[in-house]
């Protein structure tokens, strides 16, 4: 088979391990992105005041089951142990999350054991809900109304914008409560964060003498000409200009602040009322808990509407997005020599290690069709 010359739109997870295989199997990469650096949104850097590494688009917190995936970030970065331990502010009180059996404890002044806490939260279920419908309905069934305003309300209508009443139950995806004092968020046996950062473990993935990075420049549609195959990662709708109508994405504001010593005592702190309107504040120096550092720098995290010059974050898929959504998969369907990858060009939101999992199977399912001749299909995995 000969050598397929390849252009990767965008640095981030998907383009550099796609590249990556390929490079490796004796392809040509081309890896473009519109911004000044690699990793995408889970882009890291010092901060210059503090000396923190900062995470700058929010926490991303390495987790997975797939020891493949696991293995493969190792190979470029060491990953240090860290397990994300939330705490959530409500109602004036402190509490840990996900709901735990010491978040029940605590909330409701009582000291029951695992059995009596399930027969606890079920006599405060409401058990009319026989199928929730949105996430409201969704919560009221597995946890009452109790926990619900206190924990999922408030923060859930800052998050999304809109009333829970108006949110799919499939958000809510899991029981979200606990019978134990288990308060490591995920549950996932590999968890941890690369010891020199995102951006480094990138730039070490697209270190490779058949890649070649352009940081700073925005790949238009008829950029690609004259390349054997692009896979984008970029938004679905901007290879098309938009021109069927933007899909629509929740985007966030940060608000950087700095302090001596340790402000808050946790990395994550959520803030689930309402009349707080940031939803969150994140302490940096503490997801890299094996360095030391005497200042700290810290971001409330504000959710709004994502505009067209914002960067887009959570994917909203509610009804009216996912008519126009088809109509754009429809017309990637037509597309040939392009493979929308990742986040952005299949419109879905995903953790890392699927990411990194789909784009692994990507780049085999490329090397199998050129090997056969065949054509590559238009997404790396299902948007829908």
């Amino acid at each position: 088979m000969a050598a397929k010359h390849c252009l990767m739109v965008g640095a981030g997870l998907s383009g550099a391990v796609i590249g990556r295989a390929l490079a490796e199997t004796g392809h040509r990469i081309d890896v473009i992105d519109a911004r000044a650096h690699v990793a995408g949104n889970c882009h890291t850097e010092r901060d210059a005041e503090t000396g923190v590494m900062v995470h700058v688009y929010g926490p991303h917190i390495f987790h997975t089951d797939d020891a493949e995936v696991w293995a493969y970030v190792n190979r470029f970065m060491p990953f240090r142990p860290f397990v994300n331990r939330v705490k959530a502010t409500t109602g004036g009180a402190v509490y840990s999350l996900p709901v735990n059996l010491h978040t029940i404890n605590q909330f409701f002044g009582r000291t029951l054991r695992p059995d009596e806490a399930r027969a606890f939260i079920e006599a405060r279920a409401d058990l009319s809900i026989a199928d929730p419908q949105s996430f409201e309905e969704q919560a009221l069934r597995f946890v009452g109304p109790e926990l619900y305003a206190a924990f999922f309300k408030g923060y859930t209508t800052k998050q999304w914008g809109c009333s829970p009443r108006d949110l799919p139950a499939s958000i809510l995806k899991r029981l979200p409560v606990r019978f134990s004092y288990d308060d490591n968020y995920f549950s996932h046996r590999f968890q941890g964060m690369p010891e020199g950062g995102y951006t480094a473990m990138v730039e070490s993935i697209l270190d490779h003498p058949n890649i070649a990075v352009t940081l700073g420049h925005e790949v238009r549609r008829e950029d690609a000409a004259g390349y054997d195959h692009v896979f984008y990662s970029g938004p679905l709708d901007g290879w098309f200009g938009h021109d069927l109508g933007r899909l629509g994405y929740r985007t966030l504001d940060f608000e950087r602040f700095t302090a001596n010593g340790d402000w808050q005592g946790c990395a994550v702190m959520n803030y689930c009322d309402e009349t707080v309107p940031y939803t969150r504040i994140t302490e940096h120096k503490h997801f890299s808990p094996w360095e030391t550092h005497e200042a700290s720098v810290l971001y409330r995290e504000y959710s709004r509407a994502c505009g067209p010059e914002d960067i887009p974050y959570y994917p909203i898929r509610l009804i009216d997005e996912k008519e126009l959504l088809r109509r754009y998969i429809a017309r990637a369907g037509a597309e040939r020599g392009v493979t929308f990858v990742g986040r952005l060009g299949t419109y879905r939101y995903l953790d890392m290690d699927v990411t990194i999992r789909e784009a692994l199977d990507c780049a085999q399912r490329a090397l199998g069709a050129w090997e056969r001749g065949d054509p590559l299909p238009a997404f790396s995995a299902p948007p829908i």
